[in-house]
């Protein structure tokens, strides 16, 4: 089995994102995990996530959206207004991005500023009365322009979306970088990195027309959600989903004794937690214990920790070396979160095995 997780830190469009001032458009966002928020400012950035409208048919379905073109840029205040060498910022107040003029959609829309109100600004996208609903239309919640985009990023019409979680993302596209290309200079490495591994892998593992002939184990992946925020969802790699899985595909097996089918499974498994370990950084060699400093290009990182932070039993190390060996290489892409969230899997050989990278989320 190995284990991943699809998330990063992130900045999520909030339930109510309509927010204008000065003369601008902004859209509410809260954190997401445990990110170096200062990174995210004067980035390109747009949005994507899951839209959930309803169908003619009166049915509700889901799409994935991402809006391919930078809309929003939180602006950093200029150096000539506040010279403070430490970077420090409000997060519920100074970390709003900029989504366009008030004037300029004004003028898209064909309204008129009204000079009475504050800012002249408030009457910008009011919506009619509209017949009772338990929560406010989300055409009232975010500016109408957006929620234009999104519709047209789903192949739906405004009216036919019910409502959404989007979350930011910067628009810069990964390359390969370095004097001799030796580098990947991407977003979100952690962990869309293992995840992508870990379904290459067991796909060419199927390459053969013959790979399952003799197979009696089950190659199994499994990629949760929410590991930045403590992995405790339904989603996460603290719940039940997992365990609740291999439960089911235990009693197909050989076992002679269905009732412990599921328990002979786990001692006879091998979990891989797959996840991204921090390279040293050269700039601050001296954060790192001298014996144990993770190096770029140099190949896995096995994580071990006397308290149990992770899950690597000694079982475990012995099988991925010898994985490795047998490959002729040691590429064996692995992690750190799930093994130590399923202790479940005690009786399973266990280890935490990391791909160097640099340290920004």
């Amino acid at each position: 089995m190995i284990g991943a997780h699809t998330d990063s830190p992130t900045l999520r469009v909030k339930p109510v994102s309509k927010k204008q001032a000065e003369g601008f458009l902004q859209v509410g966002v809260e954190t997401y995990g445990g990110g170096l928020w200062h990174t995210w400012f004067d980035r390109d950035l747009s949005v994507a996530g899951r839209v959930m409208i309803k169908t003619k048919e009166g049915q509700y379905a889901q799409r994935l959206v991402r809006i391919d073109k930078p809309i929003l840029r939180i602006p950093t205040l200029a150096i000539h207004l506040d010279r403070q060498e430490t970077f420090t910022f409000n997060k519920e107040t100074q970390l709003f991005p900029i989504a366009g003029l008030i004037a300029a959609e004004l003028n898209r829309s064909g309204q008129q500023l009204d000079p009475r109100t504050p800012d002249n600004s408030s009457t910008l996208n009011e919506s009619p009365k509209e017949p009772f609903t338990p929560l406010k239309l989300s055409t009232e919640r975010h500016h109408l322009y957006m929620f234009e985009l999104i519709a047209q990023a789903a192949g739906v019409s405004s009216a036919s979306i019910v409502d959404f979680e989007l979350v930011l993302y910067d628009t810069q596209k990964a390359c390969i970088g370095g004097l001799n290309d030796e580098l990947i200079f991407s977003a979100r490495l952690d962990n869309l990195g293992m995840g992508y591994c870990s379904t290459v892998g067991l796909i060419n593992s199927l390459a053969s027309p013959s790979a399952l002939d003799e197979e009696r184990s089950i190659r199994l992946i499994s990629l949760f959600d929410h590991e930045e925020i403590g992995s405790e969802t339904a989603q996460g790699a603290n719940s039940n989903f997992l365990p609740s899985v291999i439960r089911r595909l235990s009693v197909l097996g050989p076992a002679t004794d269905k009732e412990t089918a599921y328990e002979q499974t786990l001692a006879a498994s091998f979990l891989v937690s797959a996840d991204m370990a921090h390279s040293v950084n050269p700039n601050y060699s001296y954060k790192y214990e001298n014996d144990h400093k993770p190096e770029m290009n140099k190949g896995t990182v096995i994580k071990i920790n006397a308290n149990a932070r992770y899950a690597t039993n000694s079982p475990g190390i012995v099988l991925i070396q010898e994985v490795a060996r047998r490959r002729k290489h040691n590429r064996t892409d692995a992690g750190g979160f799930v093994g130590s969230k399923n202790a479940r899997f005690g009786q399973s050989a266990v280890v935490n095995a990391q791909y160097p990278r640099d340290g920004r989320s």
